[in-house]
Parts: C-alpha cells; sequence; structure tokens
C-alpha cells in the first residue's frame, strides 16, 4: 500500500477502536469522543491502563507493534476486572475485539489504582520474556543488527567465521516494510523452515494479493553518513529469489519483498554517478585506478605447478606460509592445483619457492564474453573485462538507446516501478516512448575482494540505495573453522573486539573490555555493602 491507502487503513482502525471502546472511556472518567482521535486516543488509553505514555511510540514500530497492541488489549481488559489468562487468551484470539463485549454486553467497573504486577511468578517471567524481545527487537531494527560472515568473498579484511556487529545508524534506519513478521527472524523461522513473514511470492499474483497490500513504503530514518567508494557494506541482494540465489534473469517468478531478501556484505567500490571500468581483474573509477583502504587485499584465482607431485598436507602447508588460507580439499598426491584466492605479495613469495615450478593467473581474455551482467550480445564482458558503465544517480538522466537499454532495464522496471519493454529500436517506459530517463535513487556498485570467487555486482547489476541497511563496524567474535564442526572450531583471538575498519594492523579491545566490565561489576558490589553498612 501506498502513504494513502496506509493514512485511510489507520483511520478505519481508529473508528474500530472507538466504536469498541467509548463506554470504557466514560466508565474510566474521559470523554466518548477521546475514543475517536488518532494517536490522542492512546495516549488516553495509556492513563487509563496505568502504563507509560511511550508505549504509545511502541504501537506504532512496525513488527514491534505486533507485541504491544495485543499487550494494549490485555491490559485493557484487566483495567475493568477481566484480568484472569482466559480473558488474555480471548483478548489475543478474538483480535481485540472482545472489548466490544466488555463495552457493550459485560457489567463491568473501572479499576482505579490496580496492582500492576502480575499476580503469578508464571506472569511476571512471561511479562520480563515479552518485553525483553520488544528491547531485543528495537535494537535489531532500528540500531545495530549481528551478522556472521559465511563466504570468503572479502577474504582477508573479513573472514569466515567472522561475527559482525552491523551498524544501521551509519546510513540511517530503514523502516520495516514487511509490517507481519516474525521479531529478529529474517528469512525463514529456525528448525521449521517455513516464511517468518506473510507476503505472496508469486510473481503474478503479488499485485493483487491481500498479503502483498500490507507491505509499508519504503521509508529510511536519517543518518549521519552517506555510503562512500570502499566501504564494506551490508545490503539485501537485489536479485535474490527463494529457489536459487543464483538466478540473476529478469524475468522470475518468485519473489521476496526488499527487508526479506538474502543479506549480502560486499564492498561498495562504485557510488552513484561514477564510471566504473574492470581492467585484468582491476577496477578502474572515473579512469583512475580505485585503491583499496590498508586492511585491504586483492586476490584472484592461479594455477600452481610444483615441480614433483606432493601429498595435500605439504601443499597446504607451503599455501600457509604464504598466508594462503582459501584452498579445496586435495584427496591424492598432485602436479599442479588452483589456488582458489591469493594476494599479489602471496604469489610473488610463492613464486621464489624451491617446490614451485610455475603460476599461471586464470583471467579471462578480453572481448570473451562471460555469464555477466547484463547478458546481453552487445556487451562481450566478463568477470576481469568489465565495462565502461556509468552507475546511476538520483536525479541524473540517461539517454536511452536500443542497445544501453540492456543496463539499464532492471534498474528503471523493478527497481523503480516502471514498466519497461522494445519493439525494434524504440524504448518504450509504461506504453509510451521514451529516448531518456531521470532516475529517482542512488545505485551502487558492490563487489568482493576475493574477486573470482565473489557472487556479486558482475552477477546482477546494480544495488539500489532502498537495498543498503547497513555498515559493518565490530568484530565481537571470530571462529576459524566455523562450516568444520565444533571439535574443528578454533578461536582468532587477534581479530575478537576489533573494528572492521581502520588504518594501521588490527588492534583487539577484548581486554580493555574485561578490564571495564569486571572492574564495573566489583565496584557496584563495594557500593552495594558500603550503603547497607550506612
Amino acid at each position: 500500500m501506498n502513504w494513502t491507502q496506509w493514512f485511510i487503513f489507520l483511520l478505519i482502525l481508529q473508528i474500530i477502536h472507538g466504536l469498541g471502546t467509548w463506554k470504557l472511556y466514560i466508565k474510566a472518567g474521559r470523554q466518548a469522543w477521546e475514543a475517536f482521535i488518532p494517536i490522542y486516543n492512546a495516549v488516553i488509553l495509556m492513563k487509563i491502563i496505568t502504563r507509560p505514555w511511550w508505549w504509545v511510540i511502541l504501537m506504532f514500530l512496525p513488527i514491534v507493534n505486533l507485541i504491544m497492541i495485543p499487550a494494549a488489549w490485555v491490559e485493557t481488559a484487566r483495567a475493568f476486572g477481566k484480568d484472569t489468562k482466559l480473558d488474555a487468551l480471548i483478548c489475543i484470539f478474538t483480535l481485540g475485539f472482545y472489548l466490544y463485549y466488555l463495552n457493550y454486553i459485560a457489567d463491568v467497573q473501572y479499576i482505579e489504582n490496580r496492582e500492576l504486577k502480575p499476580k503469578t511468578s508464571t506472569g511476571e517471567w512471561i511479562t520480563s520474556i515479552l518485553f525483553a524481545i520488544v528491547a531485543a527487537t528495537i535494537v535489531h531494527t532500528y540500531f545495530f543488527q549481528p551478522f556472521v560472515i559465511p563466504s570468503s568473498s572479502l577474504e582477508k579484511s573479513l573472514l569466515v567465521g567472522d561475527f559482525l556487529i552491523v551498524s544501521k545508524i551509519h546510513y540511517g534506519p530503514r523502516v520495516p516494510m514487511t509490517t507481519v513478521a516474525a521479531p529478529m527472524v529474517h528469512d525463514t523461522i529456525p528448525k521449521l523452515g517455513v516464511k517468518s513473514y506473510l507476503y505472496n511470492d508469486n510473481y503474478e499474483e503479488r499485485n493483487s494479493s491481500w498479503k502483498n497490500k500490507l507491505q509499508l513504503p519504503y521509508l529510511r530514518l536519517p543518518g549521519f553518513e552517506n555510503v562512500e567508494r570502499n566501504d564494506i557494506v551490508v545490503f539485501n541482494q537485489p536479485a535474490d529469489t527463494l529457489l536459487n540465489m543464483n538466478d540473476f534473469t529478469p524475468d522470475r517468478n518468485y519473489y521476496k519483498p526488499i527487508d526479506k531478501k538474502t543479506n549480502l556484505v560486499k564492498r561498495c567500490v562504485a557510488v552513484a554517478g561514477d564510471t566504473l571500468e574492470i581492467r585484468n581483474g582491476y577496477v578502474f573509477i572515473n579512469g583512475e585506478q580505485n585503491k583499496l583502504p590498508p586492511r585491504s587485499h586483492l586476490q584472484f584465482s592461479y594455477e600452481v605447478t610444483f615441480k614433483r607431485n606432493l601429498q595435500p598436507s605439504r601443499i597446504i602447508e607451503i599455501l600457509k606460509k604464504y598466508d594462503i588460507t582459501d584452498f579445496p580439499n586435495y584427496g591424492s598426491t598432485q602436479l599442479s592445483f588452483i589456488v582458489p584466492a591469493a594476494t599479489d605479495k602471496a604469489i610473488a613469495q610463492l613464486k621464489n619457492h624451491p617446490e614451485v615450478d610455475s603460476i599461471k593467473a586464470l583471467k579471462q581474455e578480453e572481448g570473451v564474453a562471460g555469464d555477466v551482467f547484463p547478458r546481453d550480445p552487445n556487451y562481450d564482458w566478463n568477470i576481469d573485462h568489465f565495462g565502461p558503465l556509468w552507475i546511476p544517480k538520483a536525479g541524473a538522466t540517461v539517454q536511452l538507446n536500443a542497445e544501453n537499454i540492456a543496463l539499464y532495464k532492471r534498474a528503471i522496471g523493478e527497481y523503480e516501478g516502471n514498466k519497461v519493454s522494445t519493439r525494434g529500436n524504440q524504448v518504450f517506459i509504461n506504453d509510451q516512448p521514451a529516448s531518456s530517463y531521470t532516475f529517482k535513487q542512488d545505485y551502487y556498485w558492490m563487489m568482493g575482494d576475493n574477486r573470482h570467487n565473489s557472487i556479486d555486482a558482475r552477477a546482477w547489476g546494480f544495488v539500489p540505495y532502498n537495498h543498503i541497511f547497513g555498515k559493518p563496524v565490530f568484530i565481537w567474535m571470530s571462529i576459524d573453522g566455523i562450516n568444520d564442526g565444533l571439535k574443528n572450531w578454533s578461536f582468532r583471538w587477534d581479530r575478537i573486539f576489533t573494528t572492521v575498519s581502520g588504518s594501521g594492523e588490527r588492534t583487539s579491545y577484548l581486554i580493555p573490555f574485561l578490564v571495564v566490565v569486571f572492574g564495573l561489576t566489583f565496584f557496584n558490589k563495594w557500593r552495594k555493602k558500603k550503603k547497607a553498612k550506612t
């Protein structure tokens, strides 16, 4: 729904609320009309049920309100003497319409200065759990979110098994678009394997589905930083599908809402308005080679040939000596093998090893088309030779023709909500002839530093601004062998409690953190003892 439709929907809810509670308002010493005024009626209701005013804010926060609104129904019933477990269940399962029964049929009286503390330990426990979930959901949705590195696309900068804290306040928190969803769960509910949200994924039906009507329009709260070139960014994969993550064809029939698409982390190598080109695997922006931050290292694939057959253990030993840690499992002695990812520095050192015969870079040749964006015969691009390509910028206009429409069709159509087609040499937007288009939002180009082992923008193209949701700022845990079973885990102590970005060597703040925690703990104990004595 758009904002106008949501406004009408909320007005209807206010009328339903007023009709179902106005007599209860009167019994509580208020005026009947106060039950019908949007937002104001919620403030008055908090006074009636003796709850703090800030509950009103929580009742209007998406996802959080799925807990707070039922809580308000239950508290309203309790304020009028209906405080049994059965009353609470009826309130929830009737979606609050139990209040209509209290308003028109039941003979209830308002209880002033009622006891707010739950009568049983079970009730107190449930209340504590619910508000812990509310607090965690607010932090998770609008401030910080944990994230685990699943792949080696940013190897050396971020490693598989790094546990990150992703800041949503840097670029501005994105208000959830999916309004009916389980708190703090992304795509599927663990163990159950079912979707955690209400949405129709079928492309042919999604525009007419009532489930999709509950989607909020895109809205981002103010941040204090823009996405800059070479930032590591967490975003929703634009071309994601539930059926197959590697299906990047434009005509898919299985969709997810933006905020429920797969979360990815890549480096933003080009921002809106840049012209990007990849030459022999190296990125050039506006004609100049992109320089990565000090902690970043480009990696490519190589074929290494030894002077004699070696055992797998010996191969791995040699690779680790030069800090080459991304390698396949070898099952027999080999003369030559593929190194999936290695830095230029590591390869230069490996060449001088006495057991190495030769090393060949496995880069694709210029002019040989690969399976990359935009997958059009007019562009013979591949992962190592790509572009030049202009990155769309909000408010900027691009000239369109039958040749370059392949570059911008998905952005104009899928990401900006237009119907795009071609007839002969003519481009049509929303069934009208078009020779140009002005973009509504910024776009970015996201790539992995592990250039030959990263599914990134070279596969699906531009990343729209509304798909970006955070910036990794902190590594709070790092486990080597995270995917190899618990017995193979080993902690990378030099990475735990370190910042993601920064100049110079990585510094762990674990010891200072532990000192502060223990210091505060002992100080509080000492203060309590001193207070008890006095």
